[in-house]
């Protein structure tokens, strides 16, 4: 099992940025897909963005491509999540997600193992 800890949420203004963090720790060997989702009130949970955890190829939302940016640092353990040009509906929880199958995982269900989350407030 590999256990996720989210860090760097708060609130920013719009046009501003944030970077957010995934620090692994237990089987991390095993991840073959780290990715990041986000849910803002009332919605279900959304895909933002993935990337292969040893190749490092990325994936990305239509809604975040060109204004994030996920990269990961395997000699860390961790994942981070660089967002610019933030926008108001931006704000959300993020929650960071992995998984050790060789598939294109992008669904809530393609991930067995997820974060607790943290929050990310863009203000107009």
């Amino acid at each position: 099992q590999v256990q996720l800890v989210e860090s760097g949420g708060g609130l920013v203004q719009a046009g501003g940025s944030l970077r957010l963090s995934c620090a692994a720790s237990g089987r991390v060997f095993s991840i073959y897909t780290m990715g990041w989702f986000r849910q803002a009130p009332g919605k279900e949970r959304e895909f933002v963005a993935r990337i292969r955890w040893s190749g490092g190829s990325t994936y990305y939302a239509d809604s975040v491509k060109g204004r994030f940016t996920i990269s990961r640092d395997t000699a860390k353990n961790t994942g981070y999540l660089q967002m610019n040009s933030l926008k108001p509906e931006d704000t959300a929880v993020y929650y960071c997600a992995a998984d050790p199958r060789y598939i294109l995982a992008q669904r809530v269900a393609d991930f067995s193992s997820w974060g607790q989350g943290t929050q990310v407030t863009v203000s107009s």
